[in-house]
């Protein structure tokens, strides 16, 4: 069993027709699957998409977990659409008590070239001048994928991020970045249908 982790049924509608996902459940999660993955949808944030994991590992025993979706570029080097697999996380808003230096973390990951650094925080970015700051540390940002990973460590479960940029340092306004996910969406979900996944099932099978 693979477990998806997506924050909203916006990013997630195009995977259901994709990977013939059905619905299954609505509470405490709306959950969709077949006989092989899950997908659940988490809600946005770090405290939500760490409960639906958390929920996702101890209800179905996925042997892996894949955190899917949107994230926003912290400078011009990614640019809007593209796909990247995540190699390491910080969180900018989460500092060491002692030491003050963010917390980090290493996901798991495949034999795919397209690798950047994420930076998860619960507070939304749009401004240029903070996505300037968070630029010093991660190439993309979103509000999921820290809490995910940490989760998936916990319970010694396998756990990979891929993100694909719905807005750089030139978006700034909410509707543009719902338009722009909607525009891309289902490019992504086809990218981890027919690339990710079939890697993942054989990387299982070595």
């Amino acid at each position: 069993m693979i477990g998806i982790v997506m924050a909203t049924m916006l990013e997630a509608d195009p995977f259901l027709a994709t990977l013939s996902l059905k619905e299954m459940e609505t509470s405490p999660f709306r959950f969709y699957g077949n006989d092989d993955i899950l997908l659940i949808i988490s809600g946005i944030g770090k405290t939500n998409s760490a409960m639906a994991t958390t929920y996702l590992i101890q209800n179905f025993k996925p042997k892996c977990i894949c955190n899917l979706g949107a994230a926003g570029a912290t400078n011009n080097q990614c640019q809007l659409g593209e796909y990247y697999q995540i190699s390491e996380i910080v969180e900018p808003d989460r500092p060491d008590l002692r030491t003050g230096i963010p917390h980090r973390h290493k996901p798991d990951v495949l034999d795919y070239s397209h690798t950047v650094v994420l930076a998860t925080q619960d507070k939304p970015v749009h401004s240029s001048v903070e996505r300037k700051k968070i630029a010093k540390l991660a190439q993309l940002v979103d509000m999921e994928g820290a809490a995910v990973t940490q989760v998936c460590r916990q319970f010694h479960v396998k756990c990979l991020i891929f993100k694909f940029v719905s807005d750089t340092p030139e978006h700034h306004l909410s509707r543009d970045i719902i338009e722009n996910i909607k525009h891309y969406r289902e490019d992504f979900a086809r990218f981890f249908s027919q690339l990710v996944l079939p890697a993942l099932l054989s990387s299982f099978q070595r």
